[in-house]
Order: structure tokens, then sequence, then C-alpha cells
């Protein structure tokens, strides 16, 4: 699920190359606070999907919602 999900988000990432040669920034316009930025477009990709990764640990962490994206969803279950 988790590897869908990242997929599924990584795939709607939007990215757009700075002024002065300062690289490229990358961001995910559903999950406010997930970009990155970097000198290549490739390193703002990884750099972007490990924002994500990140992102999720901690929503998850702190069972906080996650938006759905392309009808993937991410939830935590309590304790059992």
């Amino acid at each position: 699920m988790l590897t869908a999900y990242i997929q599924a988000a990584m795939r709607r990432a939007q990215y757009e190359l700075l002024a002065d040669g300062e690289g490229f920034y990358g961001h995910i316009p559903e999950l406010r606070g997930v970009w990155a930025n970097a000198e290549t477009l490739e390193a703002t990709r990884e750099e972007l999907q490990e924002v994500l990764e990140d992102w999720l640990m901690l929503r998850l962490s702190k069972h906080s919602s996650i938006p759905p994206i392309d009808g993937i969803s991410v939830t935590v279950s309590g304790p059992a």
C-alpha cells in the first residue's frame, strides 16, 4: 500500500527550473509541505521522494490524516 501511494504521489509531482541556474524545484500539490529543490532534476526527484517518505512516516506516527491519491488511501489502525 505504501509503495503504491508513493508511486502515485510521485506521478503527480510538478517541477520547475529555478531562475539564474539555481537548480530545480519540485512539489506534490495535494500534499502540503512536500517539496524539494536541488541542482539537477534527478536530484530533485530523489529528494522529493525522501521528503514524501518522511512526511508519510511523521503523519502515520501521529495518526494524522493522509489525503488519498488516485484512489489510494493510507490509514493507521489503532492498537489491537
